[in-house]
């Protein structure tokens, strides 16, 4: 079993134990391969609890945190080294359980559902076998993400946990404030903790690059400098508890007297670690860092593929797009240099440019309002099975800002009682333009991220709190595709040509991201190619590459991702002839459930066959 699922992908008190929850689960025996359906939903419901108690925010995020969960409102998870190392364990623990089942002789439903949590588990299990960085597979808020540092400009609990506590901690009575104010003691212990690993790592060499370390240490001194009372963490309290008692004090002695300190002792850490940081970008630099990368390619794209693959994949695939974008540019008028040349001036034409400030903040978020309200109603369009797409746009805490990407989404919780949300980073207006901004809403709003989250929710509790990067990315970009295909840009050129400067902008990550952790690329000639080759806003670029650079292998996610759906439709189209159905298609990938690239396949082939 264990072969065919490797091809198949090719502080104590704020962690709480992690013994499992729930009623008693039949015993498994000790003759393996375990073949009833009995052992086998016991396993799964191990690692559920499991996953839930090394993650309690997972249930908060998924809002059920009530019932045999409602003690995980007052945790956190345990990031110190000795929290890690017990998670480790028993991931290893349970992915051996996980690989010992003998899928063939359970129900289809049950033995996907374990083929994929089994796959889950044992690239989990591989990724702990490196020292160092934090392992995010089995962690559903952070899962698509995986990185070789503790700490980093968009890693670690200080970017994190304010805005977990914000959009996902409901307040809805005196005990959940209470809840609240322990988890902000337990985020001061999870600051702790990752500072004995950034000490630990740094002992093994694994040091942020020096440009990563200015910007990392320059944004918790901004975060740091603000009073207590002014940090986001407790505004979000003292404003949503009012009607529930008076809990800003606390909140505010214990942002004070110990997360305050937490993120001195980490800058600290950090800053003595500095003048040991390499200029190199890439992971190849670092101990093992090749062995990492490959790893976290096959992580971040759930395939086998190689870096020297994924690098060619990215090149063709752009070609490709100038392709089609050239005849645009010149209906246009922009008829000199190259198509990234061209996209540049486009990007400077004043017609497409939000005013600077908080007017072409404001001007964005009507944008974006728009933009939702019109696509919403063509989804019956796209979709047999309908979501409600609950959705709130949220710019980002503009205390991290600087280091955090244009824009993500996400779903919100199982029960609807919390919204999705598109959270947009307007730390300059001239991130967006508006020939691309739609484009962006329909990847992370809907049809993208916040739409398909809600199909998950249809799922296995399980299978809804797993995530796979190159299925949800790959589904975002689909989802843009989507948006092309209803008709979005019929008497739009400049819009379509944002569309495909997106898809050209997920190829060059394949080719940025190779380029930088396996082919020694400098930062340098990594921002300088892209610009070139896609015409992209060269400060969002800088952003990007440097979140390459502490997320290897997360952004070749995308495209590999979108590849794959059109690839499976290409075939249900040739194999279902006239019987093909574009909304029956489109039902198939979302009602399947997040799932890795190559288990996507018997899904679709599952659709073609009940079609047929």
């Amino acid at each position: 079993m264990s072969l065919s699922r490797r091809h198949l992908l090719q502080s104590a008190s704020a962690f709480g134990a992690l013994g499992l929850m729930g009623c008693e689960r039949p015993v498994l025996d000790d003759n393996p391969p375990y073949s009833s359906e009995a052992a086998a939903q016991s396993t799964l419901d191990a690692a559920k609890d499991f996953m839930l108690n090394a993650y309690p925010e997972t249930a908060s995020s998924m809002g059920i945190d009530k019932g045999d969960y409602a003690g995980l409102r007052a945790k956190l998870s345990n990031r110190s080294p000795e929290g890690q190392a017990a998670i480790a364990k028993q991931t290893r623990a349970i992915s051996a359980k996980l690989d010992a089942i003998d899928t063939d002789a359970l129900s289809p439903e049950l033995g996907l559902d374990v083929d994929v949590v089994a796959a889950t588990f044992e690239r989990s299990a591989d990724g702990f076998d490196f020292p160092y960085g934090d392992m995010a597979l089995l962690n559903s808020n952070l899962s698509y993400r995986n990185s070789p540092y503790v700490v980093a400009q968009n890693t670690g609990a200080f970017i994190e946990i304010p805005s977990f506590l914000d959009s996902s901690h409901a307040i809805d009575s005196a005990g959940a404030a209470e809840d609240y104010l322990s988890r902000m003691s337990a985020y001061a212990g999870q600051l702790d903790g990752e500072t004995d690993r950034i000490r630990r790592d740094g002992e093994r060499g694994m040091i942020l690059p020096d440009f990563l370390m200015e910007k990392t240490v320059g944004q918790l001194k901004t975060a740091r400098a603000q009073a207590p009372k002014d940090w986001s963490i407790v505004k979000s309290l003292s404003s949503r508890a009012t009607k529930y008692g008076s809990f800003e004090a606390d909140a505010v002695r214990i942002a004070t007297d110990e997360i305050g300190p937490a993120m001195d002792r980490q800058i600290a850490a950090l800053e003595a670690l500095a003048p040991n940081a390499k200029p190199e970008a890439g992971v190849w630099a670092r101990p093992d860092g090749l062995d990492y990368y490959g790893w976290a390619l096959g992580a971040g794209t759930t395939t086998n593929m190689s870096a020297e693959e994924v690098h060619q994949m990215g090149l063709d695939e752009l070609a490709k797009l100038h392709d089609e974008m050239d005849p645009i540019l010149r209906d246009l008028g922009y008829m000199e240099g190259g198509v990234g040349q061209r996209m540049t001036k486009l990007a400077e034409d004043p017609r497409y440019q939000f005013a600077p400030g908080d007017k072409g903040r404001a001007e964005i978020m009507r944008f974006i309002e728009d933009v939702v309200g019109d696509i919403r109603g063509r989804m019956p369009d796209a979709f047999e099975t309908l979501v409600p797409g609950f959705l709130e746009v949220t710019r980002i805490d503009p205390s991290v800002e600087a280091g955090a990407p244009g824009a993500y989404g996400g779903a919100g919780s199982v029960d609807g009682t919390k919204p999705g949300h598109f959270w947009i980073n307007l730390r300059s207006t001239d991130l967006h333009t508006k020939f691309d901004l739609a484009d962006l809403t329909y990847h992370e709003a809907i049809p993208g991220h916040v739409w398909q989250g809600e199909y998950t929710f249809k799922q296995s509790l399980i299978r809804s709190m797993l995530a796979f990067n190159a299925y949800s990315e790959g589904w975002a970009l689909y989802a843009q595709q989507i948006a092309a295909e209803l008709g979005v840009y019929e008497n739009d050129a400049a819009g379509r040509l944002g569309y495909l400067q997106s898809l050209g902008f997920r190829a060059c990550r394949l080719v940025v991201d190779t380029g930088l952790h396996a082919k020694q690329w400098t930062r340098q000639q990594a921002n300088e190619w892209f610009v070139e080759n896609n015409g992209s806003n060269p400060d969002a670029v800088r952003g990007e590459i440097d979140r390459y650079c502490a997320w290897p292998g997360q952004a070749c996610g995308y495209m590999v991702g979108l590849t794959e759906i059109n690839r499976l439709r290409n075939k249900a189209q040739a194999e279902l002839g006239e019987k093909y159905n574009f909304r029956r298609f489109n039902d198939a990938v979302v009602l399947g459930g997040a799932v890795p690239m190559t288990v996507l396949g018997r899904i679709v082939d599952g659709y073609i066959e009940r079609d047929s």
